[in-house]
């Protein structure tokens, strides 16, 4: 079983190897060093970039992390001039980052796994004209989160949000508004429980007594 094992991690980084390989040469896509663990998806056309600067971790694999994994990481560019950029040194853990303008990622940030990152819905409203709505397609609005973020698992990031510098997403949380600098934000909507004051440390919101 331990020859069969080495075997496959041996396997896996060949493929690893080969795919960075293939990705540094695709138009719009600029790679530094990378570790990525496990195949993610990436779809850059139309114009779209993609851009990872030094020391980002892509893991799309359930070895060796302490949650489960629903997909691969998914990095999604795919309208003329759309933008993904990830900063040094951020972690990205099986999460769908998909700009039909931009998604800036910053440095150092903390991405865990099954969040999703998008800024755009899709699909207009359409009221009142709602049989016409799969065929729209609505305005995307920037994304930016700013260096030193950690966004908790399976957070939701909607269109045109700005997360601040240092900031702490609470898990399952859908951030549809800015989140200042250093705090802890948490909810659906997301909203801030506490704010870094630089004379204490940030814990966990106190509990009330019904």
């Amino acid at each position: 079983m331990r020859m069969l094992e080495l075997a496959c991690h041996g396997a896996d980084r060949v493929r690893t190897w080969l795919y960075l390989r293939w990705l540094r040469r695709q138009p719009g896509v600029t790679v530094g060093t990378v570790r990525v663990e496990g195949i993610p998806i990436i779809d850059v056309r139309n114009g779209g970039r993609l851009i990872i600067e030094d020391n980002v971790r892509l893991k799309s694999r359930n070895e060796l992390y302490h949650l489960n994994l629903f997909a691969p990481v998914k990095l999604y560019a795919d309208r003329p001039g759309a933008v993904v950029k990830i900063g040094a040194n951020t972690r990205i853990y099986g999460t769908c980052i998909h700009a039909f303008a931009s998604v800036e990622i910053g440095r150092n940030c903390l991405i865990a796994g099954n969040c999703q990152i998008m800024d755009a819905n899709g699909h207009e409203l359409s009221f009142p004209d709602v049989d016409n709505r799969p065929f729209t397609a609505d305005e995307p609005i920037p994304i930016v989160i700013e260096d030193s973020v950690w966004l908790g698992s399976g957070t939701i990031v909607t269109p045109g949000v700005r997360v601040g510098r240092g900031s702490v997403i609470g898990a399952g949380s859908v951030v549809t508004r800015d989140i200042p600098p250093m705090c802890l934000a948490a909810g659906n909507p997301a909203r801030v429980i506490r704010t870094y004051s630089g004379s204490e440390s940030i814990g966990p919101p106190e509990e009330k007594e019904p």
